[in-house]
Parts: structure tokens; C-alpha cells; sequence
């Protein structure tokens, strides 16, 4: 079983639909919370096979609002990179991804936004990834993309959506397991939220359908290019030998 190491920003803000997924696969998870009290940011040593950065809310890291674990976090992803662990970035976390990989981030206000993303790349996810998926970005600022980071998908401004670092790290601007309570807490948990989050409520509540119709496929791509569950079939093929 491969284990995964997925850092949470906000109690609010979470894997949502991707943990049934993992779940699934019988891919483990710990989430770690740095902004509790006892929270910290682990060093390589004692992390698992893969690494999750999860969005933040308003936090950002272009200077208007800072995560404050941010010089930990790019310190670890900048580790796994080295060792070419699986990463998946996600919102803010998409900033983490490329801050540590040597590009950057860019100051932008907080916005929800629920849209579309569309494919660039017929084979981004080994194929998986449908021409059509959808956005759902709850963020301040942007990700800068490295040199030699390819875009997979492009969201409604023309702005990279999910894009891919090397052979085993990705990035998605929007979460694709996204869920209107976690929308609902996000706004409730912090004094500073969207500008009228109403009409990307409703919105969210009416995509959900797509938004898990188009997780399978995605989920399917994922775990294959990052090679997620490739420990536990070396383990069943030694077992089966025996």
C-alpha cells in the first residue's frame, strides 16, 4: 500500500471527492495540518511515497497574504521533486508546486470561480483526460509555470489549468473534487472571502453531476502517470511468487 502525505491549509479545504478515490484504490492518506497549534511541516525523512499541497483559501504566496508555512512547503516539494516522488499541487498548492520547481507566483485578488477547463494535450493523463472537465478555483494569486512544464488544460481566461513538472508532479489550478460545503465553510471560516459568492454557489451545486463524472477518468490518468499504486503491485507480484 503506497501512503500519501497531504498538507491542509484550512480545516475547510480538503481532498473532498478525491478521497473516495484513493480510498479505492487502497492508496492511504494522512492529512497534516501545519496551522494547527502542535502542526508542522515534516522533513522528507519521515514523509510517505507522494505529496499532496492543498489550496488555502485566502492564503496566497505572492505577497498580499502569505501562507505562513510557505518556505517549509517549498523546501519539502522542492525534496520530493529531487527524489521524484508523485506530487499533486491544487490551488495554492499549484503555487507551492512551481515556486519550488523555479518558477514563481503572481499577485491576484481572491476570487471563486466555477467554469471549464479544456484539453490542450490529446494524451495528458496517459489519455484520461477529457477534452472538457470542470473549474472550480476558490484562490488568491496565481502559479507562474517553470521552463519545461507542460499545460494539459487551459481554464476560460486562457490560463494554464492543469499542468504537468517533470514526469511525476502536477498541478491543477481548480480542484476536481470539489464540493459546495467546502465552498460554504471557506466563507464562513475567514473574514475575508469572494466578492458575492452567491452565483458560483449555485452554479458549483449544479455541476457536481460533471464534476464526478469527469473525476473518474481523471483519478484513472493520475494514479497511472504518477505511478500511485505501482509499490502495491510490485508487493502482490512478490506475494503471488511465493
Amino acid at each position: 500500500m503506497n501512503n500519501l502525505d497531504v498538507i491542509q491549509h484550512t480545516s475547510a479545504d480538503y481532498l473532498g471527492l478525491m478521497e473516495d478515490h484513493l480510498e479505492g484504490r487502497r492508496i492511504r492518506f494522512r492529512y497534516i495540518r501545519p496551522f494547527t497549534e502542535k502542526g508542522r511541516i515534516p522533513p522528507p525523512a519521515e514523509c510517505g511515497d507522494g505529496l499532496i499541497l492543498l489550496g488555502g483559501g485566502p492564503w496566497g504566496t505572492a505577497g498580499a497574504r502569505d501562507l505562513p508555512s510557505l518556505a517549509e512547503e517549498i523546501e519539502l516539494t522542492r525534496a520530493f521533486l529531487a527524489l521524484n516522488r508523485p506530487i499533486i499541487g491544487i490551488g495554492l498548492g499549484t503555487q507551492i508546486l512551481c515556486l519550488a520547481a523555479g518558477g514563481g507566483s503572481q499577485a491576484a485578488p481572491l476570487t471563486f470561480e466555477v467554469g471549464q477547463a479544456r484539453r490542450v494535450r490529446d494524451d495528458a493523463l496517459n489519455g484520461f483526460l477529457p477534452e472538457i472537465v470542470p473549474h472550480v478555483s476558490y484562490m488568491r494569486d496565481r502559479p507562474i509555470l517553470p521552463q519545461g512544464a507542460d499545460t494539459l488544460a487551459a481554464d476560460d481566461h486562457g490560463q494554464p489549468a492543469i499542468f504537468q513538472v517533470g514526469d511525476k508532479a502536477f498541478g491543477f489550478t481548480g480542484h476536481p473534487g470539489f464540493k459546495p460545503a467546502m465552498a460554504e465553510d471557506l466563507i464562513m471560516e475567514f473574514e475575508e472571502g469572494p466578492a458575492d459568492p452567491v452565483p458560483a454557489l449555485e452554479k458549483l451545486r449544479l455541476s457536481m453531476h460533471a464534476i464526478e463524472d469527469a473525476l473518474v477518468p481523471m483519478m484513472t490518468g493520475l494514479v497511472q502517470v504518477t505511478g500511485l499504486m505501482q509499490v502495491s503491485r510490485r508487493i502482490s507480484i512478490t506475494l503471488e511468487n511465493k
